[in-house]
């Protein structure tokens, strides 16, 4: 259950009927014992929230985040969500006090800091986000810093509470790491109930609204309180599926059954592999930093939004009995960037992808191309899926969301921007057995040879932006300083980048002030000799 609130709900209540009717209506009604009898309890209520776009992307390039005890993470570097929502609705008022389970750990080992955020609340007639936050210097440089309900973000509450707008407080800057945060855009806001699935077959077909919020006062709610927006949508889009699946079952089976039935081993006819390499990187490559861009080639696509890529025209061998797999695949992928004079501190080329599975681990490698140096099969990556068994359905095998870990040679091949051990995007594969078998789309939007990102502008945008100019993706920062600024508070002179300063060691911090760009040119020039081996 969420940690009980440190003020009184009954007294939040007040403030907000205060407000709404006036200090002189309030003491009429009796002041917060009124207010306590006009509350109506709620419960199983879920937030969505990313806190901000350059943030995951920092700390998804330089740590991690880890999401427990009820709180979990979209897939991609997603937002956030915390469950078990519990609190009151006032019913005079019409605002909605909640707190939620869940545990958020931000953490870099490379950067010493380690930021906690538990006990979530959301409080729509203050109009803000809080919670209980930790941060922690892991190099014992500075103390550990605590804090209650801090206020994270100010929230501009809809009816729907659906998306709603969010801004970072100054808190929120002190504590993630970065004055820069301080008045910064936020990730928007998601609060919805979560109807348990054994009662909505039978509450989808009925006004399932007007009993939403229990057994408190039915008849105001359905008009006043912003959640029946989730219940009138979940019957809707539920009700046509039935009759859409047992419609097209019978038929699937029936047109593809007569195909021919490809042998337990073989040669692959055909195949697609999806994979990102990792966001952040792709990201940091687009972004105010590098100021570059991403180009597939070769028959590879690349999915909208800078998004992950896919391989085709896969050629290789499989064995289902042992499931053993190993699949080769066209196309490349160039990231370019840190450019001046014309030349490049970033040129890295991912072309001829294999991964290999057997028992379901295996490894995924590529031929590297790095500043006009090549070395082919270079093993990027270890492999590992959730299951050891490779079973064809209609002679395609597809195996999805393979974790994928960054190895020695990998590390290398990026310069050593990212350490060994590193977890990068996961791997989606699939091949078909036969030539008759029916590949599932693989995602890429953009045509060969198609590019994502460009030239960002200097400093970075206002806040934090997420685009770059002649580009999508996010940036690696935030707000940009101008040259020669103050390192005080966090912000970074002349990189273009928010990176929270307190929590970077002073090598670290030293380093990104020189600039990513020479750090990671400097590197692949030490290591060009070494990874030709």
């Amino acid at each position: 259950m969420p940690v009980r609130r440190r003020r009184s709900t009954a007294l939040a209540a007040a403030v907000a009927t205060a407000t709404t009717l006036g200090a002189t209506a309030l003491a009429a009604l009796g002041g917060a014992t009124t207010a306590s009898a006009a509350e109506a309890p709620l419960a199983d209520y879920e937030l969505t929230w990313g806190i901000k776009q350059s943030y995951r992307t920092y700390v998804g390039m330089f740590g991690s985040f880890t999401a427990s005890e009820g709180a979990g993470q979209a897939p991609g570097s997603g937002a956030f969500t915390f469950t078990d929502g519990t609190g009151t609705y006032d019913t005079t008022a019409h605002t909605v006090d909640l707190a939620f389970r869940g545990r958020l750990v931000s953490a870099s080992a490379a950067h010493h800091f380690e930021v906690t955020l538990t006990d979530l609340r959301f409080d729509s007639g203050a109009g803000e986000i809080t919670a209980d936050v930790t941060t922690v210097d892991t190099s014992g440089a500075t103390p550990t810093k605590k804090g209650d309900d801090v206020p994270l973000a100010k929230v501009a509450v809809t009816r729907t509470m659906t998306d709603m707008a969010t801004t970072l407080t100054t808190e929120a800057g002190e504590y993630l790491g970065s004055d820069g945060y301080a008045g910064a855009a936020g990730d928007p806001l998601t609060v919805v109930k979560k109807t348990p699935p054994t009662t909505e077959p039978t509450t989808g077909p009925t006004p399932g609204p007007t009993g939403e919020p229990t057994t408190g006062e039915p008849s105001k709610e359905p008009t006043t309180d912003p959640e029946p927006t989730d219940p009138q949508t979940t019957p809707a889009t539920r009700e046509p599926s039935p009759t859409a699946s047992t419609s097209a079952a019978p038929s699937a089976p029936a047109t593809t059954a007569p195909a021919t039935t490809a042998p337990t081993k073989g040669e692959i006819a055909d195949g697609t592999l999806g994979w990102g390499v990792k966001e952040s990187f792709r990201a940091y490559v687009v972004g105010t930093v590098a100021k570059g861009r991403v180009t597939v080639s070769g028959g590879a696509t690349q999915s909208a939004g800078n998004g992950a890529f896919t391989f085709k025209d896969a050629t290789g061998t499989y064995d289902t009995d042992a499931d053993k797999l190993t699949a080769t695949f066209k196309g490349a992928v160039n990231f370019k960037g840190h450019e001046s004079g014309g030349s490049y501190g970033l040129d890295l080329t991912l072309s001829n992808l294999k991964a290999t599975l057997d028992g379901g681990t295996g490894t995924l490698s590529a031929d590297v191309n790095s500043l006009g140096t090549q070395t082919k099969g270079v093993v990027l990556a270890d492999l590992e899926a959730k299951s050891g068994d490779l079973k064809a359905a209609q002679d395609v095998v597809t195996v999805d969301d393979v974790a994928a870990t960054l190895t020695a040679a990998g590390a290398k091949a990026f310069g050593d921007f990212y350490r060994a051990g590193t977890a990068l995007d996961t791997v989606d594969l699939s091949v078909a057995l036969s030539d008759d078998a029916r590949l599932p789309d693989g995602g890429g939007s953009d045509t060969s040879g198609g590019t994502s990102g460009g030239s960002g502008t200097a400093g970075g945008s206002t806040g934090g932006g997420t685009g770059t100019a002649g580009g999508t993706g996010s940036t690696v920062g935030g707000t940009g300083t101008t040259t020669g600024g103050s390192l005080g508070g966090g912000s970074l002179a002349s990189t273009g980048s928010d990176i929270p300063g307190p929590a970077l060691g002073a090598a670290a911090g030293a380093a990104v002030v020189v600039g990513a760009g020479a750090v990671y040119a400097a590197r692949r020039r030490r290591t060009q000799g070494r990874s030709a081996e």
